[in-house]
């Protein structure tokens, strides 16, 4: 019995540690089309769409699961927040040693570090829909409950929260959206200096 218990042992370690560098294979896989999608926003973002209109389908059909999707606009209205606000808040700046955001038009152009990437962003909130949308398939989430209210709550919040980070945005004078660095005009520069240079009647 000895034996059979240690042959039992080791099979069912081979079996774990098999499982181990499977799923370690997987998520390594995984990573690396994440890290491969990084600089084709456009394309991810047209799936986050295909991926959300999915899930409305889903629910129009369905016709319930309310609540699973004002949880999830909840958790999409705390991502926004963290979208739209600097990395470093300009309220705390002198208590903290990051960058911090220009307020003047004669500081040095710095671009704008959110608090969540936009790539952080996308991953959420795609991730957050695809779990929704498992989550509709589950009879226990159909919680009956009459939506127009719950619409109305969310709207009612997200009017106070955007108001409030709108608010922020006005007192300390920044934009959430950076286009890349200040890009001076070379061919100006150059025509002028070149005229510079002529001779003089």
């Amino acid at each position: 019995m000895d034996a059979g218990g240690a042959k039992a042992d080791l099979s069912s370690n081979s079996t774990a540690s098999a499982a181990s560098r499977w799923s370690s294979g997987v998520s390594q896989r995984f990573q690396h089309l994440l890290d491969k999608s990084t600089p084709f926003v456009l394309q991810r973002w047209i799936a986050f769409a295909a991926v959300a209109i999915v899930y409305v389908i889903r629910v129009w059909f369905a016709e319930g699961f309310y609540i699973v999707s004002y949880a999830l606009g909840i958790y999409i209205l705390n991502l926004l927040i963290g979208f739209l606000s600097p990395q470093v808040d300009p309220e705390f700046q002198d208590l903290s040693d990051g960058p911090t955001l220009p307020t003047l038009s004669s500081d040095e152009f710095r671009p704008f570090v959110r608090r969540l990437p936009e790539f952080k962003f996308w991953y959420s909130i795609t991730k957050a829909f695809c779990i929704a949308f498992v989550m509709t398939f589950f009879s226990i989430f159909n919680v009956p409950v009459f939506w127009p209210i719950l619409l109305f709550y969310w709207v009612i919040l997200f009017t106070i929260t955007m108001k409030r980070q709108i608010l922020h945005m006005v007192k300390y004078r920044y934009v959430p959206f950076s286009f890349g660095k200040q890009r001076y005009d070379v061919k100006r520069a150059d025509s002028t200096e070149s005229a510079s240079i002529l001779p003089r009647d």
